[in-house]
């Protein structure tokens, strides 16, 4: 078959058809649901839906389920409320995980179901907590979906929709459409979105342009990891201090390494400022000395990488300025679909420890303050509990907005002082192997990968890199150093506990 769809593959009239629908909070699966219910009412049949919530947003997807069938005689249908695992017609999965998961509840089966799926990731809370790479693998589904589903329409659902303007919604609705699945003509799903009333011209859009793709039928490739571009060296910045660190990038660093080193330097001078992005320019040169072609300059790559995120660290200040960012009011309202008319209201939760407050003090003072347990065991009970701001309130975004004005306090505070001495510590043990052996300096740095977030979760990382760090001294000499390194690296991010870490630190005590 050639994959295109045709009106033959529309499923039959004369029983009950059977359409269940997963989705999340903010993706319009009620939208699509009382749609499809329309539509079917409109062409004279009789249609129910019914719907079980999610647990949350992407630890949980929302099944909605709808029966539909002709009336016969005169008599109406007496239809199911919940789908039966090998009765239902067609899948509609809003995220291509999604769409895994409703093959394995036997949802999708090859004698039956047609699946419509958007083939874009959503992460779920299990694949965003793992340490290292928890990111379920995109074409596991897309083998199963070749033999669990009759007929498979997929691709990129979610981008066609913001292209348009709207949710994703439409562009299901315009698969379900394109893929001639049920007995009714194009123009009846048009009708169903102009009753609709409001949004209707984007959503008309998209459903237009999911319906001519999805007429084609099959599936789009799938990756498990998007593809990275970095921004290649502009000529200038527009801004003399930012110019002057585009020329010594230009100027000290081989050219593979320019577009790391621009990533860099642009995250650390929106850390903080130009004077901050040349220190890490500095503290990158210094391994850029030292560094050989023959190696296709890891050193100054993994250098370039890991120092940004070190000096770019998560505090208060860092997490308070990106909250109240016009540019992410304005991703927010584009990713809720939020209309012209409308208002966002959006809520923060925050939870900072005492060793956050504390830290954003001057360095004596948060000394003075750790010093004293039971004073700091009393700030700890003032600020160690969670707190929901919202900051569609002149007040709530007052505050975290003045909190975010303090990176010119930044340098000053002893959470800098500690990241700075942290930073030292972690090169200087890295430059102390690059003479005796190279491979392993280049791992030492790419174990800051170990150390990312804020609170607890950068209290953890930062244990386990500390622990990881502790053991080059009894690694180094060895021919196969390195490749410990990367097991040490590797069994720190299997787990966030460290199980793994501490026995692959075991076995390294016994060399």
């Amino acid at each position: 078959m050639d994959g295109t769809v045709r009106s033959s593959d529309a499923l039959p009239a004369e029983r009950a058809l059977g359409i269940a629908i997963v989705a999340m909070g903010g993706q319009g699966g009620g939208v699509l649901t009382d749609w499809i219910v329309a539509l079917a009412e409109r062409e004279g049949w009789t249609a129910q839906s019914t719907q079980v919530a999610g647990v949350a947003q992407r630890t949980g997807a929302t099944l909605y389920y709808i029966e539909m069938m002709k009336p016969r005689d005169g008599r109406k249908p007496v239809l199911s409320l919940m789908p039966s695992p090998g009765d239902v017609d067609i899948v509609i999965a809003a995220e291509w995980m999604e769409a895994g998961r409703s093959m394995l509840r036997g949802l999708v089966t090859p004698d039956r179901t047609v699946l419509i799926a958007s083939t874009h990731r959503a992460y779920a809370v299990g694949e965003k907590e793992r340490p290292g790479d928890g990111v379920g693998d995109p074409l596991v589904v897309t083998d199963a979906a070749s033999v669990a589903a009759k007929r498979t329409v997929a691709f990129d659902m979610q981008s066609l929709a913001e292209r348009h303007g709207t949710v994703i919604s439409a562009s299901l609705f315009g698969a379900l459409a394109g893929s001639k699945a049920l007995p009714f003509a194009a123009d009846s799903f048009l009708a169903v979105i102009r009753a609709g009333g409001r949004g209707v011209e984007p959503s008309i859009k998209a459903f237009e342009a999911a319906a001519s793709r999805a007429a084609s039928g099959g599936v789009a490739p799938v990756t498990k990891i998007p593809a990275k571009r970095d921004d290649a060296l502009p000529a200038t910045a527009g801004h003399p201090d930012l110019d002057r660190l585009l020329a010594r990038i230009r100027n000290e660093f081989p050219e593979p390494a320019h577009a790391l080193l621009f990533a860099g330097v642009k995250r650390v001078t929106d850390f903080q400022d130009a004077a901050h992005a040349n220190e890490y320019l500095g503290r990158v040169a210094n391994f850029a000395a030292l560094d050989s072609a023959a190696k296709n300059h890891a050193l100054t790559l993994s250098a370039a990488k890991y120092l940004a995120v070190a000096m770019a660290y998560d505090d208060i200040i860092r997490v308070a300025d990106l909250k109240t960012r016009g540019s992410r009011f304005d991703r927010v309202r584009h990713e809720v679909g939020v209309g012209e008319d409308q208002i966002l209201y959006t809520t923060e939760f925050m939870h900072p420890r005492a060793e956050e407050l504390v830290g954003t003090l001057p360095r004596g003072l948060g000394q003075w303050i750790e010093d004293r347990p039971r004073l700091f065991r009393f700030v700890n009970r003032m600020v160690d509990r969670g707190r929901r701001l919202r900051t569609g309130t002149i007040g709530a975004f007052l505050l975290l907005y003045v909190i975010g004005g303090m990176r010119s306090w930044r340098r000053r505070t002893l959470r800098h002082a500690r990241e700075t001495a942290h930073l030292e510590h972690w090169l200087g043990v890295a430059s102390s192997q690059i003479a005796g052996d190279y491979d392993l300096a280049v791992e030492i740095l790419n174990a800051r990968r170990l150390v990312k977030g804020y609170s607890d979760t950068h209290a953890r990382g930062l244990s386990k890199f500390d622990r990881v760090l502790a053991a080059v001294l009894r690694l180094a000499g060895r021919e196969d150093a390195a490749r410990w390194m990367r097991i040490l690296i590797a069994s720190a991010l299997a787990d966030e506990e460290g199980t793994d870490l501490e026995g692959t630190l075991k076995t390294i005590a016994t060399f």
